[in-house]
């Protein structure tokens, strides 16, 4: 074990903040666990948080508490909860957190904006994570593959505490990284993003959405818009496991696109996560998405630089007509996202 934040508290002990959790416990360092479900909570207080999957299989006792129980004041907090669940749960750590502390989002999204409005800039760092879990049932989290871990602070400065952060989380995964880019690799991860959750529109898994032919001139659109916004921004996007930025950028070429895709199919393969946590918050537990929370403010930053995003647009609206119920998660989905706005037709309304 290097150079480590010893006591951290993970705010949402869920599929990536329990994996983590789990890890850094069995590792030796001090970790406490909050969650807002109470039956995972008890599920953990009795048994301990089990970590199932293809990786290894162990179960780690861990103190856990709901916000309402949780006592105590730390250095480092890592933040786990959905992007749509940021400023309540930013309000609820705030009092946890010590003066000259640190919040890590361990999120997608650009959640740091928001954590940094509740807790201050200088008390934020960005992360960015791709491996692949699951809580399964109350007090068991599946972890089905490994994937990028990237640590960085919000201006790019190598700090003391940004070391301490990644040799926590080099307990979890070996060939975590710290960047002087992380938003570049935030960027990267919401072009990646566009496909996953439009993927979860339909009943079909990661890989046979990105390896479809049919499919990847819709998949292609979104995350060029979101490489275009990035752009304007003056962003360096980053890529990983597969995604290349480069290839969804002005100048990239269908070769490269499909080289691209080819690689996100490899690396997802390798996973034993078939489907997204968006699939899973609509198909088993039927609740809203994070749809909205991660591409609302990329929406925003796309109408403030006047440019045009009507995939994404699309997106957003096919995935709130399937949260509600109002249509069914089909592949369907994937050709009204597809179709042209000006060959728009009752066969497939928004």
């Amino acid at each position: 074990m290097g150079v480590s934040a010893e006591n951290i508290l993970v705010w949402g002990a869920g599929a990536i903040g329990g994996t983590v959790a789990a890890y850094l416990s069995r590792a030796g360092l001090d970790i406490t666990v909050v969650d807002a479900n109470a039956a995972h909570v008890r599920a953990i207080r009795a048994r301990g948080l089990a970590i199932t999957g293809p990786i290894e299989t162990f179960t780690q006792p861990l103190p856990a508490f709901t916000p309402d129980e949780v006592a105590g004041v730390w250095d480092t907090i890592f933040l786990c909860v959905k992007a749509l669940h940021t400023e309540a749960a930013a309000r609820q750590l705030a009092p946890h957190l010590a003066a000259a502390g640190v919040v890590v989002s361990l999120q997608n999204g650009f959640n740091e904006l928001v954590i940094a409005e509740a807790v201050g800039e200088k008390r934020t760092m960005g992360a960015f994570i791709n491996f692949g879990a699951d809580v399964v049932e109350p007090g068991v989290v599946h972890f089905a593959g490994r994937g990028a871990v990237v640590v960085g602070e919000l201006d790019g400065r190598a700090t003391e505490r940004l070391a301490r952060v990644h040799g926590a989380l080099f307990d979890f995964e070996p060939a975590a990284i710290v960047t002087d880019n992380i938003w570049g690799y935030l960027w990267g991860k919401m072009g990646y993003g566009s496909l996953l959750f439009a993927s979860a529109l339909t009943e079909a898994s990661i890989v046979d959405v990105l390896d479809s032919r049919e499919g990847r001139p819709a998949l292609t659109a979104l995350a060029r818009e979101v490489m275009a916004v990035a752009a304007a921004e003056n962003v360096t996007v980053m890529g990983f496991n597969g995604y290349d930025p480069a290839a969804f950028g002005p100048n990239g070429t269908e070769p490269a696109i499909d080289a691209s895709f080819d690689a996100m199919v490899a690396f997802n393969r390798r996973s034993a996560k078939t489907h997204t946590g968006v699939w899973r918050d609509i198909a088993i537990h039927h609740r809203k998405t994070e749809c909205d929370a991660q591409f609302g403010p990329i929406m925003s930053l796309a109408r403030r630089r006047g440019i045009a995003v009507p995939h994404l647009e699309r997106l957003v609206a096919i995935m709130q007509d399937v949260e509600s119920g109002a249509r069914p998660q089909a592949w369907a989905n994937l050709t009204r996202l597809a179709a042209s706005l000006e060959k728009e037709t009752d066969a497939y309304p928004l």
